[in-house]
């Protein structure tokens, strides 16, 4: 990706099995042919995918040329543990670490570390500037938290401790980006707020995501999804999720967001096409602003 143009991402889960390995492989290369910033790898609730994890990220490094960015999460772990693991990241030329608190584990329970601001610091102690950490942001406010000015006090935390950027979680208004920004950049923070970016596919999947996370559907684009669903229009459904994803993430850019960062979800068509729309990626032109 160009110096020049803004960043690109891409976001992956690990496979499961051969067959979703081999899947994930022609998604990666897909994408891998933009030649974005990073691919990050997500990392399971209570380390549920650890191991597969480490295996994603490796591959991804060593089978490519794009930069790979695993999760790291607080949940389940203990410090012996994390330092294993971040020496093996280390050792493999992992240069960046997208640095979590993570999902807690269905039976409950925690890790070493409560909070993500703790494992930042963790990391910055026993590695000093080796990796670049990205931390996640919430633009409609995290689930857990009180409200949206403890949300950006955390957020500040993070950023104090030495994260380097951050990825919003996804959102569909743009209105709640830049006011975000602006919030943030009030309480002087100056860190690159990467946009999170969540192709429209299919609704039952983005509902079950978008409730576990607080992302809001707005209705408008909750009503079409499901009327084209209901009438069994997938190819309509595609278009009008390209149309709407592409005018936002247009609308980001061309009022100053430095990047967008796709969730996948091990998928590559519809983030194809909207890098393509948006120019992003690749021999793309550099964008101009008005």
């Amino acid at each position: 990706m160009s110096n020049s143009g803004p960043q690109l991402s891409f976001e992956f889960f690990p496979p499961n099995n051969d067959e979703q390995l081999k899947s994930f492989k022609l998604v990666r290369d897909r994408l891998a042919s933009l030649e974005p910033e990073y691919m990050s790898v997500t990392f399971g609730a209570g380390g549920s995918t650890r191991s597969r994890t480490r295996e994603t990220v490796m591959n991804i490094q060593k089978e490519t040329q794009v930069p790979a960015a695993p999760h790291i999460s607080c949940m389940s772990e203990d410090a012996d543990s994390i330092r294993r693991l971040l020496d093996e990241y280390r050792d493999g030329g992992i240069k960046r670490l997208v640095v979590l608190r993570g999902d807690r584990p269905s039976g409950g329970g925690s890790g070493v570390f409560d909070y993500a601001v703790e494992l930042v610091e963790f990391i910055r102690k026993h590695y000093g500037d080796h990796f670049l950490m990205e931390v996640a942001c919430y633009p409609e406010h995290h689930p857990e938290s009180k409200s949206p000015a403890e949300d950006l006090v955390h957020f500040k935390a993070k950023v104090d401790a030495g994260a380097h950027s951050a990825i919003s979680q996804y959102f569909f208004s743009a209105e709640s980006y830049f006011r975000f920004v602006d919030e943030a950049r009030a309480l002087g923070i100056e860190i690159p707020i990467i946009p999170g970016i969540m192709p429209i596919t299919n609704y039952s999947r983005l509902a079950r995501f978008s409730k576990m996370c607080g992302a809001e559907i707005p209705l408008w684009i909750k009503k079409r999804i499901q009327a084209f669903e209901q009438d069994g229009d997938s190819a309509s459904l595609l278009a009008f999720g390209e149309e709407v994803i592409t005018s936002l993430c247009e609308r980001l850019l061309d009022h100053g967001a430095p990047g967008i960062h796709f969730y996948t979800l091990n998928r590559s068509k519809a983030s194809l096409a909207i890098c393509r729309n948006l120019q992003l990626g690749h021999q793309a032109p550099v964008r101009q602003t008005a």
